[in-house]
């Protein structure tokens, strides 16, 4: 289809004057993030939050094990840069692999 030049301007005008309208919304309340209970929390909690939310860690699908945690640490480290000491980091991830990387109800996470 093709535009006569005072329709595209008129169209390209409304356009801008809609981008300009001021919208106004409401956020939903913030909610507080904390890991659940186990060893090393506090030194997971204190080195993730550095970069990221600790949501990232509550959402992700219970189940994928141990490695998924290891593998997810490393991530942090070799592909973004963490600054997480070697021992620090298997110390998360084995933290990360018993609380979170088992599935509900089977004993192994909590």
């Amino acid at each position: 289809m093709r535009l006569r030049l005072p329709a595209a301007l008129l169209i390209a005008g409304t356009a801008c004057a809609s981008a300009a309208t001021a919208m106004t919304y409401r956020l939903p309340a913030e909610r507080p993030v904390a890991l659940l209970p186990g060893p090393d929390r506090d030194l997971a909690a204190g080195i993730c939050s550095a970069c990221h939310s600790l949501d990232y860690i509550t959402t992700q699908p219970r189940g994928k094990g141990a490695q998924y945690w290891k593998d997810s640490v490393a991530k942090m480290v070799t592909v973004y840069g963490a600054p997480i000491e070697p021992a620090d980091a298997d110390r998360i991830a084995a933290y990360l692999g018993a609380t979170y990387g088992a599935m509900p109800g089977d004993g192994q996470g909590r």
